[in-house]
Parts: structure tokens; sequence; C-alpha cells
């Protein structure tokens, strides 16, 4: 069988189509600089987003920075020394040379699927090495950022009543029975 440009062209085309879709949907979105004021920013995919992603390759989530919830921000006060404060939020990411007396936390999620959460923390020291003041806005809890790596959260009441309902000496049974009970 002799191969034709045009059935060359044929046979290619559900392969460019493909590469053509893969490429679309492994577009990086822009990201726009985070303010400290504004605290966390989620980027939303579209629905078309989600679609395409499945023809794009696997793509890990990654995060980097420091994760500062709205609780380790609740527990920040003027007057802290630095190393209350290392031992409350971490090490900071970025400790200027030139504004030694500022620390920054900023934070970036990037799920596998194309989500994106961004923040910044910043704290200012005075010339004692004593908190100042800090910005970091409206922070998601703990809760919150697990639930936004390991999806939502289910209800383990049941789990809870399986524990309840454990007494001495009498195992659960695969059938939902005690054991020592007749049936």
């Amino acid at each position: 069988m002799r191969l034709t440009p045009l059935s060359l062209l044929q046979r290619s085309i559900p392969l460019l189509a493909a590469s053509l879709l893969a490429a679309c949907a492994s577009a990086p979105a822009p990201v726009a600089p985070v303010d400290a004021a504004q605290g966390a920013q989620t980027t939303q995919i579209t629905q078309v987003q989600k679609f395409l992603w499945f023809f794009s390759p696997y793509r890990p989530d990654i995060q980097q920075g420091n994760f500062v919830s709205k609780e380790m921000l609740a527990q920040l006060k003027p007057g802290m020394t630095k190393d209350q404060v290392k031992f409350l939020m971490g090490t900071p990411l970025m400790a200027d040379v030139f504004h030694g007396q500022r620390w920054d936390y900023p934070f970036r999620l990037a799920k596998g699927n194309g989500e994106l959460t961004t923040s910044v923390v910043v704290v200012y020291f005075d010339k004692d090495g004593k908190v100042e003041r800090f910005e970091g806005g409206d922070l998601p809890s703990e809760r919150d950022y697990i639930a936004r790596i390991a999806g939502p959260l289910k209800d383990f009441k049941e789990a809870e009543d399986v524990k309840s309902n454990l007494k001495a000496g009498k195992a659960p049974l695969p059938g939902g029975q005690e054991s020592g009970q007749k049936q």
C-alpha cells in the first residue's frame, strides 16, 4: 500500500488536533502581582479548561513558600521579638538585606488542574527588633488549606459512631455484628 500525501494528511489530522488541544490546555494562567493587604487570591479555571485538561500531561500540585493561616496571623501581636515571630510563622522566605526590618512570607499553591492560590504576609519590625505592624489581609484557615490540598473533608460521623460503639471485649465483625451476640 502506497501512502499518498493526502492519505498521510488524513491520518495525521487526529494527532495534530490532539496536540493543539493539549497545547491550549497547558497554557499557564496569567499571574497578577499579589498585594499583602488583599490577602489570599485564588484563580479558578473555566469549564473549557477543565475539559481540555484531559488532553494535557499530568501535573503535580506545587507549593512554594510559607503558608500562613488566619489562626497564625491572629496570634501575631505588635511587640513580639523576631525569634517569637520565627517560632510562630517559620523562617521568612524573603529577608532582604536592604530592608532588614521587613520579613516577607509569600505563598503560592499551583494545583495540577490549573487553579492558583497566592498570598503574601509582610511583618515590619522597629529598630529594637520588635513587631511594629504586619499586613496579611483575609487569609484562609488551616482547615480551608487542607481542603484545598486534599479535597473537601468528608463527614467522619460514621467513623466516630463505630469508635463509640466499640466496647471492651467485643470486636466488630464484617457483617456489622458484634462478637458474642447470637442471632
